[in-house]
């Protein structure tokens, strides 16, 4: 790592976690062109404060500058095109903090997220919240560990395990409310097709 050479230390550690930052991005304005600008403006930050980077892992790092980068662009562009809807606060238990420090059993929520192929699950995590879409992409798409989440989202683990749960388990109804819409249709074209063979629809 050529430590006399601060910009091409930057590139070679920076760049090749510029596909993530630009999802997470593209996740939380809503739209590319947006999303664009709050990346160029996260690793103009990055690169000022990277001097000061004391840390093992970039691609965390620079995802909570994208982050911070995105409220602070919020707050002074207020874009017509954006779709983003600020977190509320949520209360942390014990109980929560006691799920995390093990290893979380694989529930139904997140053994659909693995059998669903990339479009399905980026067409339906378009109709989530913003928070539950950034959680989801950060912990099932860039596969940040909780502790790693929390860290970057300024919360308590245990807040973590809860929202992305949440998250999960909406993300489940939408599924399932989708595939009920697509069974009723097949039923229903079999029906009519089987009328119009038999001669029952004339």
């Amino acid at each position: 790592m050529p430590k006399d050479d601060p910009r091409r230390r930057f590139e070679l550690l920076a760049l090749p976690h510029l596909d993530a930052a630009y999802n997470l991005a593209r996740w939380l304005t809503g739209n590319a062109e947006d999303a664009e600008d709050v990346v160029q403006e996260a690793y103009l930050r990055a690169y000022c404060f990277f001097a000061g980077f004391r840390g093992d892992n970039v691609r965390a790092w620079l995802l909570t500058i994208v982050r911070n980068t995105f409220h602070t662009w919020v707050k002074d562009n207020r874009s017509p095109r954006l779709g983003f809807v600020a977190e509320m606060p949520e209360p942390d238990s014990a109980e929560d903090e006691r799920i995390l420090w093990g290893a979380p059993q694989a529930d139904p929520e997140t053994l659909l997220l693995r059998e669903l192929d990339h479009a399905t699950v980026g067409r339906l995590m378009q109709r989530l919240p913003s928070a539950a879409r950034e959680i989801l992409l950060l912990r099932e798409v860039e596969e940040l560990s909780y502790r790693e989440i929390a860290s970057l989202k300024g919360l308590q683990i245990g807040t973590v395990a809860a929202r992305l749960s949440r998250a999960r388990e909406a993300l489940r109804a939408l599924w399932d409310d989708e595939a009920a819409k697509e069974m009723f249709a097949k039923e229903t074209f079999a029906k009519e097709t089987f009328a119009k063979e038999t001669g029952d629809g004339a």
